[in-house]
């Protein structure tokens, strides 16, 4: 919450499976284009929102099977449970609303009087959710009987049917579209509302997140029966709700360039034509290089060696993760016989916590995440860069100092394979 001095420039609140996370796209393309654009444009004004249906448990199993970025705030169990930053930080106000007309023993009674639900696993029940799995046929009659029997009790609950199956009762308050209400009205109150926010889903529990006041919306192209009936029978004449011809993220890449809401060329697509980007973007666009040229999608030259050495000033150094210290130069001679070396593998990098401070007039600090993805294995590691401006080249910058580290738990295996 305290990231950022002001208001932030765009807020994207997105669902993950199918939405920001494309289960049909072994390679990740359009995620990783994702993550290539907001590393690098947006990362350091705005924030970005998970909101997802998934427990803890199930949301951190995704992050290690995808190549997902940190997000500065996640919405979990369908909106019942709300953390900040890298640590999770759970918000205790949000517990505090959703325990009035709430009691979790009441709805276990209730349910079990209904053979047609079955008990989804143990992870995905919660303090404030209770989720089973239902057949379509059945679907629309439980849900009735089970709100007359629970309103009886005195309870004040929510209901929610999604994707063909998951049946999810909350505490009425909850949900993505409260959750994300509740979010808004905290940055109102320390004059802190984003410029504009974006929600992204697909299924009919994102429905909620379309109903909030003032935000823009996305249904991904992919967006199942459920949320397009929601929308043509409450939104079809909300211009600021676009049904997306792309599919997940690149449906999201799709729809901040139909807003207008700030660039949307992501830098695996093409080079942005705009001066004084920033050493971010240089950044990403110094990753995809030794991506390509170690997938061998670019020419084998000496162009691509000479590009990454223009970047890099010829006295700097670098500190590799082993603790081996090298100039920069020398690293990237190094990198040359790696040329190919991935070709036709499943070998991918990306950053991830992209923050950039100015330290000087002419000098900043960059830090980051670097990860690469390598067949199964993942390495990441901590990576912070000094940087000075070229005074012949307004904008573009030349790295003076690299330091990486390790992050734990993902070392390589061959600590001398790592070059950059």
């Amino acid at each position: 919450m305290n990231r950022l001095d002001g208001p932030a420039r765009l807020m994207i609140v997105s669902d993950l499976d199918h939405t920001m996370v494309d289960h049909h796209d072994p390679e990740n393309l359009s995620l990783l284009r994702f993550n290539a654009l907001w590393e690098a444009l947006y990362r350091q004004n705005s924030l970005l929102v998970f909101s997802t249906g998934r427990s803890p448990t199930l949301y951190k199993q995704l992050r290690k099977e995808k190549p997902m970025l940190t997000p500065d705030i996640t919405i979990m169990s369908v909106g019942t449970e709300i953390t900040y930053g890298e640590a999770m930080v759970p918000d205790d106000g949000w517990e505090e609303v959703l325990n009035q007309k709430w009691d979790r023993n009441i709805v276990l009674e209730e349910t079990a009087k209904f053979p047609q639900l079955s008990p989804q696993s143990e992870t995905e029940q919660r303090p404030h959710k209770i989720s089973f799995y239902i057949d379509k046929a059945n679907a629309q009659e439980v849900v009735k009987s089970l709100s007359e029997l629970l309103e009886k009790r005195g309870l004040d609950v929510k209901i929610i049917y999604s994707g063909g199956m998951d049946l999810d009762i909350l505490p009425q308050g909850a949900g993505k579209g409260q959750a994300l209400a509740y979010l808004l009205k905290k940055f109102e109150s320390c004059g802190k509302r984003p410029k504009n926010t974006l929600v992204c889903g697909d299924s009919g529990n994102d429905a909620e997140l379309f109903s909030i006041p003032g935000v823009y919306g996305v249904m991904v192209s992919n967006a199942q029966e459920e949320l397009l009936q929601w929308h043509a029978q409450n939104a079809k004449d909300n211009p600021k709700i676009i049904h997306a011809t792309e599919r997940c993220a690149a449906g999201i890449i799709q729809a901040i360039g139909h807003f207008r809401l700030g660039p949307n060329i992501s830098p695996r697509d093409s080079d942005l034509k705009e001066d004084n980007i920033g050493p971010a973007y240089e950044f990403v666009k110094f990753y995809m290089l030794c991506e390509k040229f170690r997938r061998a999608e670019v020419e084998m030259s000496d162009s691509p060696i000479s590009n990454l050495k223009s970047l890099c000033d010829p006295t700097a150094i670098i500190i590799h993760p082993s603790g081996v210290e090298h100039t920069l130069h020398e690293s990237i001679d190094a990198f040359g016989p790696c040329y190919g070396d991935k070709k036709g593998q499943k070998f991918r990098i990306w950053l991830d916590r992209m923050l950039t401070s100015q330290i000087a007039s002419d000098a900043w600090l960059v830090k980051f995440d670097k990860w690469e993805l390598d067949g199964e294995e993942r390495h990441c590691c901590l990576t912070s860069v000094i940087l000075k401006s070229k005074p012949e080249n307004p904008g573009s910058f030349s790295s003076l100092h690299v330091h990486q580290t390790w992050l734990e738990g993902y070392a390589a295996k061959d600590q001398h394979s790592w070059i950059l």
